[in-house]
C-alpha cells in the first residue's frame, strides 16, 4: 500500500496516531482497517457457514465429553461476552464447568451478575480466588516498571488458571468469549502478551518486595507445547461463528436474566476501569476505545460518526473519579501522590524486560516451515 503521512486519524476507523505505528494508505484508511478486512475478517464467519461450523466443533465438543461430568470450561468474567457465550452454551446444551478467576477488583455488579447467569443455566462455578498480598505486589511492580499494559497481572492469572483448572479435570476445551466483532482491531505497539510469563516474572524480580508463591503463571512451553500437545487443551471462541452484535447481546442478556450495564467495556473490574481510563491516558495518551470502538465499526455495529460522538464523551464523570480512585489507592496501601508519581516517571515499554519475543519469533518460524511441509498448524495458541 501507498503510504500517506497527511493523516493524524483513520477515516474509516477512529484508530489513529497514538499507535506509533499506524500507517494510512492515500485514501486515509489505516493498516488496522485493511488488515481486519484482508486477514482478520476471515477467521470470522457471522453467517450459515459460522453455524455450520461451530455445529460441526460442538458435536466434537460433546462427544470428548459424553462420559464426562463436564465436556468444557468456560471463563466468566461478567462481561457482555463471557455472559452471554455462557446462555448460548445452554442453549447448545454442553456441560460446561464455570470458571471465575476473583483477582480482587470485581465489582458489585459483577458479582450479581454472575450469580444470576449461574443461577439462571444452572451451571456448576468454581471461584478461584488469587492470593491478594501476591496480587497487590505484583500490581506495584507493575506500576513501578512504567509499561503500559498494568492489567497483566489479571490477564494472566485468568488465562493461567484456566489452563491449570483444565488440566485438573482433564476438561479438553476452554470456551472464551473473546470475539473478533468487539476485539477485531487492537494496535500491538500499545503492549505485549499478557501470556508472557518470563515478561511479568522479570519485572516483579526486579521491582516486588515478596515472592510470587500461589500465583498461577503459565510457561512459555506449557502455553505453546504441553497443554495443546500433550494435554490436547484446545481455545473456541464461539462468539466468532456467530452474528455477535454487542448491543443486540446486552439486550438478551438484560431480558433472560437482568443483567445490569456497567457502563462501558471491562467495567465490571474495578482496576480495569481506572486504568483504562484514567492511568493509561493519563500517562501514555491511549484511549482504549478508539480500538474497540474501530472494532465495531469495521464490524458493522457501529458508524464512525457514532463513535466519534462516543469519543467526545469525557472519560471520567470528576465526582466518580474521586470516589474510584480513593478507593483504588487505599486497596492497593498506596496515597494518591504515590499513584501520581508511579503515572508521572518515565515511561517504558514491556521490552525494555526480559520477554519471550525472541522465543516467540522462532516459533513462527519453525511453524511456517512445518506449515509448508505438511499444511498443519504447530498450535493454535501460536
Amino acid at each position: 500500500m501507498s503510504i500517506s503521512k497527511k493523516y493524524n486519524m483513520c477515516k474509516k476507523c477512529v484508530m489513529d496516531t497514538t499507535d506509533q505505528n499506524i500507517i494510512f494508505d492515500d485514501g486515509g484508511v489505516c493498516n488496522h482497517c485493511l488488515d481486519f478486512i484482508n486477514n482478520t475478517s476471515k477467521d470470522w464467519y457471522p453467517n450459515k457457514i459460522g453455524e455450520e461450523k461451530l455445529g460441526k466443533i460442538l458435536s466434537t465438543v460433546k462427544s470428548v465429553g459424553r462420559k464426562s461430568e463436564y465436556d468444557c470450561i468456560l471463563g466468566l468474567s461478567g462481561g457482555v461476552d463471557s455472559s452471554y457465550l455462557a446462555l448460548k452454551i445452554k442453549e447448545f446444551g454442553l456441560k460446561p464447568l464455570v470458571i471465575h478467576i476473583d483477582a480482587g477488583w470485581n465489582s458489585e455488579l459483577a458479582v450479581s451478575n454472575i450469580e444470576s447467569i449461574v443461577n439462571y443455566c444452572n451451571f456448576d462455578l468454581v471461584t478461584e480466588v488469587i492470593d491478594w498480598e501476591e496480587m497487590r505486589n505484583l500490581q506495584i511492580s507493575y506500576f513501578k516498571s512504567g509499561i503500559a499494559n498494568q492489567d497483566v497481572p489479571q490477564d494472566h492469572a485468568f488465562f493461567a488458571s484456566l489452563y491449570h483448572l483444565a488440566s485438573k479435570y482433564n476438561i479438553k476445551y476452554i470456551l472464551s468469549g473473546g470475539n473478533i466483532a468487539t476485539e477485531g482491531i487492537f494496535p500491538n505497539s500499545w503492549h505485549g502478551s499478557a501470556m508472557d510469563s518470563k515478561n511479568l516474572l522479570s519485572i516483579h524480580k526486579k521491582f516486588g518486595s515478596s515472592k510470587l508463591k500461589n500465583y498461577p503463571v503459565i510457561s512459555f512451553f506449557n502455553y505453546f507445547f504441553y497443554y495443546p500437545f500433550i494435554k490436547k487443551i484446545k481455545i473456541i471462541r464461539p462468539l466468532n461463528y456467530l452474528d455477535y452484535n454487542k448491543k443486540n447481546a446486552e439486550e438478551f442478556l438484560i431480558n433472560k436474566v437482568g443483567y445490569k450495564n456497567y457502563g462501558r467495556k471491562h467495567g465490571e473490574s474495578l482496576f480495569t476501569k481506572v486504568f483504562q481510563n484514567y492511568f493509561l491516558p493519563k500517562k501514555f495518551g491511549y484511549d482504549k476505545r478508539k480500538p474497540h470502538l474501530s472494532s465495531l465499526i469495521v464490524s458493522g455495529q457501529i458508524n464512525r460518526n457514532e463513535a466519534l460522538k462516543e469519543l467526545s464523551k469525557p472519560l471520567y464523570e470528576k465526582d466518580q473519579l474521586e470516589i474510584d480512585l480513593n478507593y483504588f489507592c487505599k486497596k492497593l496501601k498506596i496515597s494518591r501522590d504515590e499513584f501520581e508519581k508511579y503515572i508521572n516517571n518515565q515511561n517504558h515499554y514491556f521490552e525494555d524486560y526480559p520477554n519471550w519475543n525472541e522465543s516467540y519469533k522462532k516459533l513462527k518460524q519453525i511453524q511456517a516451515i512445518v506449515y509448508k511441509i505438511s499444511g498443519l498448524k504447530l498450535s493454535s495458541n501460536i
